[in-house]
């Protein structure tokens, strides 16, 4: 990591992947950050340091499938608090509530245990990237049905040209995230 921010040190290690999953995008894989056990240490103490403050201390954590999960358990465990999945319709075995949001072609749900969360709890929610922001709006939206208090949305990466941050940040959102390719 000679001389390099740890922001800079994480760009590093993400790996753009031309006209993939269609021609004229530009995919930022995050698979490299989390093989090298240096690296993912670096990723996730980037986190945990911010959420170690009392004043940013979660009650919970919620991670969006599925490498919010990765993400998520990781950072819920070294702050000692629980970790909840938001779940693709249809995986989790308890009563549960659900929130559709519209993608690109069509519309996709999540779904929560309605037990997740307790009202007031205050939640850190964290996926790996904010594109469009519907599936972090999406979890906002499932959590504060709970009675929860989203106090953040996290990310790695952030790609502001899609208006994903900013629509999250309208609707009262405060977002932080490591880095953002504005080049996308």
């Amino acid at each position: 990591m000679q001389n390099l921010s740890v922001n800079q040190y994480l760009r590093s290690h993400i790996r753009t992947v031309p006209d993939w999953p269609t021609p004229g995008v530009q995919f930022r894989d995050i698979t490299p950050l989390l093989q090298n056990a240096k690296v993912f240490r670096v990723l996730i103490d980037a986190f945990v340091q911010r959420y170690m403050e009392p004043s940013m201390r979660p009650h919970v954590v919620a991670g969006l499938d599925a490498r919010g999960f990765i993400l998520g358990s990781v950072i819920a465990y070294e702050l000692n608090v629980g970790f909840v999945p938001i779940r693709k319709k249809g995986k989790l075995p308890f009563t549960t509530v659900a929130e559709t949001y519209e993608l690109e072609y069509g519309s996709a749900t999540v779904e929560l245990h309605t037990d997740a969360v307790e009202p007031g709890q205050k939640v850190l929610l964290i996926d790996d990237l904010i594109a469009t922001g519907g599936t972090m709006m999406a979890g906002k939206k499932l959590l504060e049905k709970l009675g929860a208090q989203v106090m953040e949305g996290a990310a790695i990466v952030d790609l502001p040209e899609l208006g994903g941050s900013d629509k999250l940040r309208a609707s009262g959102l405060p977002l932080f995230t490591l880095l953002d390719f504005a080049d996308h």
